[in-house]
């Protein structure tokens, strides 16, 4: 993996975000790659617990899931990365999956909800360097293009 780590959103592209349409359904492609060992700052007591990237990120999940279902979102597809077919050879994904959101502000609130935002800790520890792509959900799943 490239040593550049995309862990948080940036600004620029959280700004974009939110200028796109804000009343239909969201989906949004969440690729994952962990760290070996979790990262806490120092001041966190889970620092000295010595859990795995896996473990912090599961910690995550547990904390985040009652903000997440309380807005209405839901994961529509999860699965196993198992080998990039066509792409960079170095990138590795531990965790892929598709999270639907009934519109943005669901999503909105999610990420500004004050129990998130303590979950999302965990996250960042977890997190070696991750994608999360915002799609629109499109008619005719049963073809390209």
């Amino acid at each position: 993996m490239p040593a550049e780590a995309h862990i948080d959103p940036e600004r620029a592209a959280f700004e974009a975000f939110k200028a796109l349409p804000r009343d239909a359904p969201i989906e949004m492609l969440n690729l994952v790659a962990l760290r070996a060992r979790a990262a806490y700052p120092e001041d966190r007591p889970e620092a000295a617990e010595g859990l795995t990237g896996a473990q912090a990120y599961a910690r995550y999940g547990a904390a985040s899931a009652p903000v997440f279902k309380r807005v209405g979102g839901r994961i529509v597809w999860r699965g196993r990365p198992e080998l990039t077919l066509i792409g960079p050879r170095d990138e590795r994904w531990d965790i892929a999956f598709v999270a639907r959101y009934p519109d943005t502000a669901a999503f909105l609130a999610m990420v500004t909800d004050p129990e998130y935002r303590r979950a999302v800790t965990h996250r960042q520890a977890a997190v070696r360097t991750s994608r999360l792509i915002r799609c629109a959900p499109a008619e005719g799943a049963d073809a390209f293009g």
